[in-house]
This record gives structure tokens, C-alpha cells and sequence, in this order.
């Protein structure tokens, strides 16, 4: 896909909280609404402040529950209608979860599961539908080098990683030549909240290095990004290594 026109539309961060989300935002703020969605968006003082210095000519917060996918869909048109339409949605939620506990506790696998993929599915696809109508718009997923092939360290998250890499991937396709861009974001070890008290894997990224490359790859109009961009070559090693010796890597 060749470079697309400055995108001037709102900025919808779902996820408001998120260090990467709000990156991102700070980094697509100037000149634009941004509009920051997340549970208890009462308590946002901080993180709208963050956005609304970095340029926003306005920012507003809105109460999103991504566990509550009956709500998604009202939610999104409400917001599309308001702000005469998205430009850019940044899909900024999920949870890392407990391993350990989810292989004994099938609520709380299910629980990951429904976070970071069905509520992901859900979101995706009220925003493919009102996009499409739109006849433009951009769309940010975050994937993982979890999903990429599912380790045993942490296959509860990393199976869900992978649902959402698939389904974005078929996603993407799908809004081919509809004017909607989809970016999908395969991204390694990222050192902030989610990882705290964990040993960075190799080739780890902080949050502002991550939103410096999607930024730049929505620029590009691309489809896909990995980041840090030397973990493409790591993916296509990673399928090739022999499940015995694959069942043995650390998270």
C-alpha cells in the first residue's frame, strides 16, 4: 500500500490507560480530537492532560468496558456520530493474565481469553463496519511475538495473541481498497506496566519506541510492522525450531 494523505479525522484510543495507547495519541495529537475510552474515565485528569499538551485541540474521555462487548457496538456508533466520524482507532487493551493460575483455573483462562481476543473481534469488527461506510479511517491492533507460535510459558496469552493476529490479518485483507487501513502491530518484549517485575526478553522495546514506529509505519500506509524491525528475521526462525526444543523457551 503506497503513503496515504495526512489522516486529520479523531483519535480514538481504546484503552485510555495504556502507556503504548497514550503514546501513540500524544504523537497523533496535534491538530486533532482525541478521545481516550476506558473503564472509570472519570479518573483520566493525567492522561488527558498528557494528550491535550501534546497538541490535542480537544480531548474528551468515554466510559468503555472491553469486556462488555454488548455495549461495543452502541458505544462506537455513538462516538462516529458525535465526532463526525474516526480517523484513527487505537485498539490499546488487554491483559497479560496469570499462566500459572490459568492452567488450573479455567475462569481465569477464559477470562484472558475473552479479553484479548473476543472483545478484540468485537471491537474490530463494529469498526470495519462503520469504516467501511466511511470510506476511511485507520485501525491499530497490537499482535505480539506471543502469537507468532504459541510457547509453553505462556500459551494461555500467546493463543490469543495468535487468534488476534489471524483474525486482523483476515481483517486486513478484507478492507483492502475500501480506504480503511489496518496496521497490524507484531511487536516483542515491551517494558511498562504490563511487564513489571519480569526480566526484558532480547530485543525489548519501551512503550515510546513502539508508538514512534506505528506512527511512522500509519504514515507509510503499511499493513504491517514489526518492532523492534530486526524480530522479522526472528519470526521466521522461531517457526523452524523443533517442538522439543521450542517447548523449553522462556516466556
Amino acid at each position: 500500500m503506497g503513503k496515504q494523505q495526512a489522516n486529520q479525522g479523531p483519535v480514538l484510543v481504546l484503552g485510555g490507560r495504556s502507556e503504548i495507547g497514550l503514546e501513540v495519541a500524544r504523537r497523533l495529537a496535534p491538530d486533532r480530537v482525541v478521545i481516550l475510552a476506558a473503564r472509570r474515565s472519570d479518573a483520566l485528569a493525567a492522561e488527558v492532560e498528557q494528550v491535550r499538551a501534546a497538541g490535542a485541540t480537544a480531548v474528551h474521555t468515554v466510559e468503555f468496558d472491553a469486556d462488555d462487548t454488548a455495549t461495543h457496538a452502541t458505544l462506537l456508533e455513538k462516538i462516529a456520530a458525535e465526532h463526525g466520524g474516526i480517523g484513527t482507532a487505537v485498539l490499546a487493551f488487554g491483559v497479560l493474565g496469570d499462566q500459572a493460575r490459568a492452567e488450573h483455573d479455567p475462569d481465569h483462562a477464559v477470562a484472558v481469553v475473552h479479553t484479548d481476543y473476543v472483545a478484540q473481534v468485537s471491537v474490530l469488527t463494529t469498526l470495519a463496519n462503520l469504516l467501511r461506510v466511511q470510506g476511511s479511517g485507520q485501525i491499530v491492533v497490537f499482535s505480539s511475538i506471543a502469537g507468532v507460535r504459541v510457547r509453553r510459558a505462556n500459551y494461555v496469552y500467546g493463543s490469543a495473541k495468535a487468534g488476534l493476529d489471524g483474525f486482523a490479518s483476515g481483517l486486513g485483507d478484507a478492507l483492502h481498497g475500501t480506504g480503511v487501513q489496518l496496521l497490524l502491530v507484531r511487536s516483542g518484549f515491551v517494558i511498562g506496566r504490563m511487564t513489571e517485575g519480569m526480566d526484558p526478553a532480547p530485543m525489548a522495546s519501551t512503550p515510546d519506541q513502539v508508538a514512534d514506529a506505528v506512527v511512522r509505519a500509519l504514515a507509510k500506509g503499511a499493513t504491517r510492522v514489526a518492532i523492534p524491525g530486526r524480530l522479522a528475521v526472528a519470526f521466521f526462525v522461531m517457526r523452524l525450531l523443533p517442538q522439543s526444543i521450542w517447548r523449553r523457551m522462556p516466556r
